[in-house]
């Protein structure tokens, strides 16, 4: 067995030598080659082609992500399996991409009856103290460091199946006032059974929560959904207070729409949770605690901000039109109390002005005049553009008296290395730091390809900034203004938050430069004593020309939760037990750290002591990083059993541990449930086609049904309960001709059904066969066409795309209007609903409609005069020479009805009930005029004493 493991992040994966296993790293570069050396040769028929293709290609029967993300720190495993068809032995990829922010954790294979587990070791170190990193990113619109692609391949057996499964994990990080969870959707083909789901855990509250359209910038296929402007088709959402479930699984045909070769792009979730507006949000978890800082509301601080801008031959056309197009719209999102000055540098630094000015119409026009004066000629100084940027803001910090406290920013764009004056990473580096002196953050941005992005990010991380590439194709302009809303309003600057030193150890960095709007600032550590019952922390900061000073003790509340946080397929800890997702989040924190400082010493033993440190992290919590790697040995365990674990239904421990910590911490919330399949029986209760009325009486076992030839234009009140649970439904009816050869002149339907629920706060539901509008004080359009779930204040109302939608109430009323679409419709026939009453529980005894005054009664059958049959609820039996009538006993009414059958559930299955003739005239309270209402949410009703007539 021939098997090659590339993983593209610069950390070569080992392996042991039983069964020819024999991992290699696999350049980008070497494999592009190989593709252009099978495209040159021969031709060949297109059909012979396709035949080789369709005989040799592996195919993928199932790929699966399942992703847990609890406060934050997100648990991602992906799992696929492959089969080989052919007649001889193939090769087969397995490839991912991941986020670049992420570490991987496990990967396991199972070829035919073998498993190989991946295990984190010590990476040998090569050439001295020297650790090469060589990293493929491919950086997507928003990602800070975009993602890299792990890749697998091995040979399967002829007739033999291989599965994969791949485990990460990440922390999220808060841009622009919300988290961004990313999952790579590319199985490389169209696949039978492929899900993303993804299950979210949030202590504080779930504050927002959109799936945003499918996003495929850089990849070959399409990206494009039927629907750009929401989730992608079959995306499904629950959703309660604490917590929500994501799932995307389209259909072939729907991953066809997308892209036909199996490229869907990136699913991505976008979130934000409840927040206080003081210290924090604290969480302790088994002796660790991680602590949230981000605040708002508070006035933003003045900037004093240096836009250095590369204008050297290589910027010419599209990416030096687009920088300056951002930078006209940057210019104007400047604040009175900024003051700026601009930059072009080229082998020449072109300085605007030699000093910083404020923010007025005039400085803003004349700036833009400067920008739009701008050509690309000559090669980079680097070095020279950063020394003159600096020295314009010590200059002008130095000699202005600020009376308001300020920050003094650089924002640096280029396209290519050093070329002009001094050339020297190093030396830049050095000069860089020595001239700032910590005092000015410097923010960086890569164009293209041939960027020195490493340069840029040692940049960005010794002088307290953030650094961004943006590649060839990518739009530069809407990239810059993207990275500048991110930064554009700072509230704090010298952040420092103290915990006493006696009772945490190991906390991750307390010191902060500056805090910006929309960001987040986390700390992680080790309570010294587990016991402990409340955690002092101060925070201190600068805010325009206040010195804030924050003290609280906050309660710790420890909460105890199972030990298996990560599923079957996660590291463990030291070995004792599976460490919690706090422990993992502070050792994620830390090795990123680590990393960090790392990469920023020039000391060599300093750099030792590092490498050292992050390495026995890594290895210890089972991160791969550029000091470990990855050896994949042969188990023993079962295959039957690692194929359960390992297969598609790994990662499913987050699951219990979410439902662990609801239980332990919070109230639980509702249950989450599937989407209603139209198959399942879910009541018999309905009014539904012509429309045909059907209401079950469980306790007697009886069926009854009745007809209503109602008008089109009419809207007949089905379940009138507004006094007590505070619901009523009305369905209006809609026309088309009877059938030829019918006994009826027409035929109606209900063409919208609309549900007014008062209770705990009055909603308005309006449901058609194309949407359903929800309009609680917010108004929400869904379109039917796609699956959903919503809901909040006690109402959930879940849509199955073409098929269903659920409304469920306080969680003790259900109602199900089934969808009846036609391709082809007949000219009798019309797109219409059904309407079934799922749960009924929370409906009063005083609840009327057509439907409604049933629910709470009983009915029992007599024979008259003679002949009923012992079981009443079997058909009568036929006499002979003598006629009966079958009468049916309910609220007082004796009503002659008749053996019938009628079908349900959009005519899947056929039902026996007792039919009351002339439009239920003896069966229903009053006259068929009784339940007209004047208007879709008209909650007025005859029947009953006291209840309130109208809105």
């Amino acid at each position: 067995m021939l098997l090659l493991l590339g993983l593209c992040l610069g950390l070569p994966l080992c392996a042991g030598s039983q069964d020819r296993l024999a991992p290699s790293l696999e350049l980008e570069e070497a494999r592009r080659w190989d593709d252009t050396l099978e495209q040159v040769g021969r031709r060949v028929p297109r059909q012979v082609r396709l035949l080789q293709r369709l005989k040799t290609k592996p195919l993928m029967t199932e790929f699966s992500v399942k992703s847990t993300i609890i406060s934050r720190y997100a648990f991602t495993t992906v799992s696929c399996r492959m089969l080989n068809r052919a007649s001889e032995d193939q090769e087969v990829e397995f490839q991912m991409q991941i986020p670049a922010a992420s570490f991987i954790t496990n990967f396991v294979m199972l070829v035919g009856d073998k498993v190989y587990q991946g295990e984190i070791t010590e990476k040998e170190k090569k050439n001295g103290d020297r650790v090469k990193e060589e990293r493929n990113k491919t950086t997507e619109d928003n990602g800070e460091k975009g993602t890299e692609t792990f890749r697998a391949s091995l040979v399967i057996p002829s007739k033999d199946k291989a599965v994969f499964s791949l485990s990460y994990e990440e922390l999220l990080q808060r841009r622009l006032g919300k988290y961004e969870h990313i999952i790579s959707v590319r199985p490389q083909q169209l696949v039978g059974r492929l899900t993303v789901e993804v299950n979210i855990l949030e202590k504080s509250g779930i504050a927002s929560l959109e799936v945003l359209p499918l996003r495929n910038s850089r990849q070959k296929g399409t990206g494009r959904g039927e629907d750009d402007s929401g989730p992608p088709p079959s995306t499904v959402i629950h959703q309660n207070e604490t917590s929500a479930k994501v799932i995307f699984k389209p259909s072939v045909i729907q991953q066809a729409k997308i892209a036909q070769n199996g490229i869907l792009g990136d699913f991505i979730i976008r979130y934000d949770v409840n927040r206080e507006q003081s210290i924090g949000d604290i969480q302790v978890l088994n002796g660790y605690f991680v602590h949230y800082f981000a605040p708002k509301d508070l006035p933003p601080l003045p900037k004093n901000v240096v836009f250095l801008l590369d204008s050297s031959a290589s910027m010419v056309g599209t990416k030096l039109r687009q920088t300056k197009d951002a930078l006209f719209t940057i210019l104007h999102d400047l604040r009175p109390q900024d003051h700026f000055s601009i930059i072009g540098f080229s082998n020449r630094i072109k300085v605007w002005k030699d000093h910083l000015v404020s923010v007025t119409p005039d400085n803003i026009r004349d700036g833009k005049v400067f920008i739009h004066h701008m050509s690309p000629a000559g090669g980079t100084d680097i070095n020279g553009a950063l020394q003159r940027g600096i020295r314009l803001l010590n200059n002008y910090v130095a000699h202005n008296d600020i009376e308001d406290r300020s920050v003094s920013l650089i924002i640096f764009l280029t396209d290519g290395k050093p070329t002009v004056g001094e050339t020297h990473t190093l030396k830049i580096l050095n000069n860089t730091k020595e001239a700032a002196r910590g005092q000015i953050c410097i923010f960086t941005i890569g164009i293209g390809n041939d960027v020195d992005f490493r340069l840029l990010e040692k940049l960005s991380l010794e002088n307290c900034g953030l650094t961004r590439r943006v590649h060839e194709e990518e739009d530069a302009g809407s990239q810059f203004i993207g990275f500048y809303d991110e930064i554009r309003t700072p509230l704090l600057s010298d952040i420092r938050i103290d915990y006493p030193p006696s009772l945490v150890e190991h906390v991750t960095k307390t010191l902060f430069p500056n805090y910006f709007n929309g960001s987040e600032i986390i700390i992680a550590g080790k309570l010294v004593d587990r016991k402990m019952d409340q955690l002092h922390v101060e925070v201190t900061a600068s805010n325009s020309k206040k010195f804030v000073i924050l003290k609280t003790d906050v309660p710790v509340e420890p909460q105890k939760v199972g030990n298996d946080v990560t599923g079957s397929s996660g590291p463990k800890g030291d070995g004792k037990e599976d460490p919690n997702h706090i422990e993992r989040l502070w050792s994620y924190l830390t090795l990123k750290e680590l990393l960090s400082s790392w990469l920023q010493s020039d000391d060599e033993q300093e750099k030792e002591r590092l490498r050292q440190k992050a390495q026995a992290l890594a290895v210890n919590y089972h991160f791969l990083t550029p000091f470990t790697s990855m050896k994949l040995k042969k188990s023993a365990t079962q295959t039957e059993r690692l194929e359960d674990n390992y297969g598609m239904s790994a990662a499913v421990g987050p699951e219990t541990v979410m439902q662990s910590l609801r239980g332990a911490s919070m109230q639980p919330g509702p249950v989450l449930k599937r989407p209603y399949n139209p198959r399942i029986k879910i009541s018999k209760t309905s009014a539904d086609g012509d429309p045909h009325f059907v209401v079950d009486f469980p306790s007697s076992q009886l069926t009854v049904c009745f007809n209503i030839d109602g008008q089109p234009g009419d809207i007949l009140r089905l379940v009138s309960d507004h006094r007590d649970s505070g619901v009523t439904v009305n369905g209006e009816l809609i026309g088309a001709p009877a059938p030829p050869n019918g006994h009826k002149k027409q035929r109606t339907y209900f063409h919208t059904i609309t549900i007014l629920v008062n209770k705990p706060e009055r909603s308005y539901l309006e449901i058609t066969p194309k949407r359903v509008i929800l309009d609680g004080g917010d108004r929400l359009v869904l379109p039917c066409n796609q699956s959903v779930v919503v809901g909040s204040r006690g109402l959930e109302v879940s849509v199955s795309a073409n098929a269903n939608v659920t409304v469920t109430i306080q969680g003790t009323i259900a109602f199900v209007i089934l969808i009846h679409l036609y391709k082809k419709p007949a000219s009798y026939q019309r797109n219409h609903l059904g309407f079934y009453i799922s749960n009924s529980k929370g409906l009063s005894s005083y609840c009327h409609g057509l439907l409604g005054q049933f629910l709470n009664q009983d009915a029992k059958l007599t024979e008259e005069p003679a002949g009923l049959s012992k079981n009443l609820t079997d058909p009568p039996l036929p006499q002979a020479d003598k006629r009966s009538e079958t009468v049916l006993k309910v609220k007082g009414h004796r009503v002659p009805v008749v053996w019938k059958q009628r079908k349900i559930y959009n005519g899947e299955e056929e039902i026996d009930c007792w039919f009351a003739k002339n439009n239920a005239a003896k069966l229903i309270d009053g006259e068929y005029k009784d339940y007209l209402a004047s208007h879709p949410f008209d909650t007025e009703t005859t029947f009953g004493l006291g209840i309130p007539r109208g809105l």
